[in-house]
């Protein structure tokens, strides 16, 4: 049971009901996160910059989100992202190998390996060592560092709301929160 109530949109100010109100899903996340009401919309926009703008590749993106919910014990993100994931190209034998915290396992090619060993690093360190710097940079742009890093901050912040605010668990969303989202965002 959530630890403070959801945002009731009924209750709340014209642009976070209408904000609510254009939500593809209604998560308990979204609701919650609502109480931020200056940054609610700004959290949207960038989770969905993440999720349909950047240049790092899908698959990439969700192996590094499933690693931040693993490591972070983000059931709540685990499972709305188990189904993206899957959409974006991960195999069941990946998701299964990221539950067992196993970042090393056969079933991830040598950029996967490294993305992993980078987001685990700097999701437990902040940074990624010197090796893993530089074995992520002969596989990666600047660019795409760049955006491996928001993505896995994001998420970080999103596992912490969750799991301190004990957000109830929703049915798992799969990709209709990804398939929701404009094109090109504002």
């Amino acid at each position: 049971m959530a630890r403070i109530p959801y945002v009731d949109p009924a209750q709340a100010s014209d642009k976070v009901r209408g904000t609510l109100e254009r939500l593809t899903v209604p998560l308990n996340i979204f609701r919650m996160m609502a109480h931020a009401e200056t940054c609610f919309r700004p959290m949207l926009r960038l989770g969905s910059a993440i999720l349909a703008e950047q240049r790092l590749s899908a698959k990439l993106r969700e192996l590094a989100i499933l690693e931040v919910a693993h490591l972070s014990r983000a059931e709540y993100e685990w499972v709305q992202h188990v189904g993206i994931a899957r959409a974006a190209g991960v195999s069941k034998e990946q998701v299964e190998a990221l539950a067992r915290g196993d970042i090393d396992a056969s079933c991830f090619d040598e950029t996967e390996r490294i993305v992993l060993r980078f987001t685990s690093q700097v999701v437990r360190d902040a940074e990624a060592s010197e090796a893993t710097f530089a074995a992520v940079q002969k596989q990666l742009s600047p660019q795409e560092i760049v955006e491996l890093i928001v993505a896995i901050g994001f998420y970080m912040m999103m596992a912490r709301l969750m799991r301190t605010l004990a957000v109830d668990m929703d049915p798992p969303a799969g990709t209709k929160v990804v398939d929701g989202i404009p094109a090109k965002q504002a």
